[in-house]
């Protein structure tokens, strides 16, 4: 996996991460959704990383590379890129380990991940139309100042403490035959698909993206990544371009067996119905998620799905129009 040693034993590392986070992130629940698995004739696990500090599973990729930086590292602090969860995820790993921060974001971020960064004191600024273009000011920030610049998904650090979430489900079940992942940088889905393979051989690993932003899904079948435009998308969260170099590329090369990607309109009802049926407030990369379950539930009867919902950082707005659209 490229020339970063630290990811040839990524199970391990992940297992690593698991113990330096503790005491710092939540165990969310892994919650077995009787309604859900009455709906897809399957049994439907969610793993809720919407209860999650600053409301995503960022906080874990974040807090394991703020806590793995040396002493030099830390006082001259980090810069980081986002779309949103992870602006808010490094706000709050900042200000709880007292490490100087600074928050480049997408000029579209939605007014929600926007207050919740601010939540956390960092200097959040606002640059360019997607994350690829915050990250190349992050950067040049970063080498300028001489602060560690802390990606959102390629680094070997964020990419094993985003892989927590796999120690946690392991934990928390007998096993899965099916998972089901939103991906945007991939470093989620690596992570936790890496840990749960290791453990669990025949996981049947299912990656989901919008059709207004497939970039991982899209390069994946090309097998190089591309450089895709971006329209709006509901599941913001996981929008925006793929680094040329990134380290999730051959990870989720390796570890994803099958791409599904959703319309603007099934990531609605995607939300729409884990609010409506698991009474979950969730932003819309999770509703990409549950959308790929709907497609997928007729190949899915019977079997064991665990479903990750990422996130629930959605604005009253943008909650306001699914629901009106919803309701049309």
């Amino acid at each position: 996996m490229g020339t970063y040693p630290e990811l040839k034993d990524l199970p391990t590392n992940v297992l690593s991460a698991a113990e330096r986070i503790r005491g710092h992130v939540r165990c969310t629940p892994f919650e077995y959704s009787r309604s859900l698995s009455e709906l897809t004739e399957a049994k439907v696990w969610l793993k809720l990383e919407n209860q999650q500090y600053t409301g995503s599973f960022k906080v874990r990729g974040a807090m394991n590379k703020l806590l793995s930086l040396n002493s030099i590292e830390r006082e001259q602090g980090v810069v980081a890129a986002s779309t949103g969860n992870h602006g808010a995820a490094v706000a709050y790993g900042c200000q709880k380990l007292n490490i100087p921060g600074l928050v480049y974001v997408p000029e579209d971020t939605s007014d929600a991940k926007l207050e919740n960064m601010r939540n956390y004191l960092a200097d959040i600024r606002l640059h360019g139309l997607d994350c690829v273009d915050s990250e190349a000011e992050a950067r040049a920030v970063a080498k300028e100042r001489a602060m560690v610049y802390l990606s959102p998904y390629n680094d070997p650090d964020v990419i094993a403490g985003q892989g927590t979430v796999g120690v946690e489900m392991e934990a928390q079940c007998d096993g899965l035959d099916v998972l089901i992942v939103a991906v945007g940088g991939g470093g989620l889905i690596g992570g936790i698909s890496s840990y749960l393979k290791s453990v669990w051989s025949d996981l049947h690993v299912i990656g989901c993206s919008p059709e207004n932003s497939p970039v991982m899904i899209k390069s994946l079948a090309s097998g190089e990544v591309l450089d895709l435009e971006s329209l709006p998308t509901l599941s913001d969260g996981t929008a925006g371009g793929v680094e040329p170099d990134s380290l999730t590329f051959p990870i989720c090369q390796s570890v994803i067996d099958e791409s599904v990607l959703v319309t603007e309109e099934e990531i609605r009802d995607g939300v729409t119905l884990l609010m409506e049926k698991h009474h979950q407030l969730v932003e819309g990369a999770a509703g990409t998620a549950m959308a790929a379950l709907m497609i997928k539930k007729s190949e899915l009867k019977g079997q064991r799905v665990g479903l990750v919902v990422c996130g629930g950082n959605i604005s009253i707005k943008t909650l306001q129009e699914i629901l009106c659209t919803s309701s049309d």
